[in-house]
């Protein structure tokens, strides 16, 4: 029977990793659809470049820093080379439990995927070979440490000790609310302040191809489903609490956003839609397993209201993030994290009592200490990493490559290939013809997808 379990567990967490395998190429159609037509390969680059590096990265020393066993058992990183070159991972597991190379390689995609959120922060002008420094640097120097203080806990028997956030000050986050969306928010807050505007800012391009933009945001949907329920690490109850959490919260943070959008500017968008459904699920990723559905919904609406008043907030302050990572995944992340304080209900999976169940501010202190530790370290680390790699190769690309476009100037290709179209016929067809042509064109033009 144990060893049915175990393998029905595997299953579900093989199922899991290629779900969220899928927010990769997700996340790249997500944010280039967001950008100009000149620059979606250049997002779509930046988005695999980073799963590239930080994944090179996870097999030599990166699972071993984060899953070890703590580095003098203080609980801020765990110990490079304990696992070095992931070659341990091989064996299988003396009892029934999840083979280790599973448990790496679905931890692999949340490193990767967090420092790929980064991207959408710098679009249009940061240098690529630039970002692939900043990735790899930065996920060795900050993710890692981080993920081990909030991912790794203490072996049944004391003789593996994890990270001080998830044993010493036992804050609530199921899957990451801490160490991929804070972390990931604050870091491209500080990476944008290095980095600067783009030149054209306040006047930005619009987004050059939305139903891009809106089934990158279906597919992250479908990998959330991995990211939070393979978190609980096995097919059991809590991942079906977890799953329900989390479809609850996207459906309520697509309503929070497109209401606030349609009193403050008359519309409710397909952008909104998908900007609404990544806050809620941001804000629901800490908490899925601490909160009951109708917490969900609350957690959803929240994140979805309040991150939409948010990302107007870039303009007010100067601040350039091109895609809003800032506005949804840092302030999303802040939201559900410290949420967990006031709405956790004892009958969910953490089992853990909010203040508005009578728990009092226990939890909620616990919250805002793991916010602010994560705040303060990643902005500071990547203020220097940023400054550093600036000083030394430079960020930003030239003027003119940021006119012409990141697609053609740094990558030597284009997303979409312009043919010219002979149009034989009736005058009135080959007029109506031009007509459309040039109508096209201008909409391009207003769009910002042309100089």
């Amino acid at each position: 029977m144990t060893e049915a379990i175990a393998a029905a567990n595997t299953a579900w967490i093989l199922a899991a990793f290629a779900a969220v395998s899928l927010m990769v190429p997700g996340l790249a159609m997500f944010y280039g659809g967001m950008v100009s037509i000149k620059n979606t390969l250049n997002m779509a680059m930046m988005t695999f470049g980073a799963f590239a590096v930080v994944g090179v990265l996870w097999i030599i020393f990166g699972y071993s820093a984060v899953l070890g066993n703590s580095l003098g058992g203080i609980g801020l990183l765990g110990d490079p080379l304990e696992f070095f070159g992931s070659s341990q991972l091989l064996t299988a597991p003396a009892e029934p439990a999840l083979p280790p190379a599973l448990v790496s390689g679905f931890q692999l995609l949340f490193a990767c995927i967090t420092v790929a959120l980064i991207s959408g922060a710098v679009a249009d002008r940061m240098k690529f070979g630039a970002w692939m420094l900043f990735a790899g640097v930065w996920g060795t120097l900050v993710y890692f440490p981080v993920a081990h203080w909030v991912f790794a806990f203490d072996s049944a028997d004391g003789s593996v000790v994890g990270g001080w956030i998830a044993n010493n000050l036992k804050a609530i986050d199921f899957a990451g609310g801490t160490a991929v969306h804070i972390n990931a928010g604050i870091a491209a807050l500080a990476l944008v302040l290095i980095l600067g505007k783009r030149s054209t800012f306040p006047n930005v391009p619009r987004p050059h191809n939305l139903p891009l933009t809106v089934l990158g945001s279906g597919i992250l949907l479908f990998g959330w489903f991995g990211f939070n329920g393979g978190s609980a690490l096995a097919a059991n109850n809590s991942a079906s609490v977890v799953i329900l959490n989390t479809v609850a919260a996207a459906c309520a943070g697509i309503c929070g956003w497109l209401v606030v959008e349609k009193l403050r500017e008359g519309h409710a968008t397909s952008l909104g839609a998908s900007s609404g459904l990544i806050a809620a699920l941001v804000g629901i990723t800490p908490a899925c397993g601490a909160v009951s559905p109708i917490g969900a919904l609350i957690i959803g609406v929240v994140c979805g209201a309040v991150c939409c008043f948010a990302v107007s907030l870039k303009y007010r302050f100067g601040v350039d993030d091109s895609l809003d990572v800032v506005g949804i995944h840092l302030v999303g992340g802040i939201l559900g994290t410290l949420m967990i304080g006031l709405l956790a209900d004892p009958a969910a999976p953490n089992a853990v009592e909010g203040l508005f169940y009578g728990g009092g501010v226990d939890v909620l202190w616990r919250q805002a200490v793991a916010v602010l530790a994560v705040l303060t370290y990643t902005f500071v680390l990547t203020l220097v990493i940023a400054k550093i790699i600036d000083k030394t190769m430079g960020l930003r690309v030239t003027e003119d490559h940021e006119s012409t476009g990141l697609d053609a100037a740094t990558h030597g290709e284009t997303a979409y290939v312009m043919e010219t179209i002979t149009v034989a016929g009736p005058p009135a067809v080959v007029a109506e013809a031009v007509e459309a042509a040039e109508t096209i064109t201008a909409d391009a033009a207003r769009a910002g997808v042309a100089d």
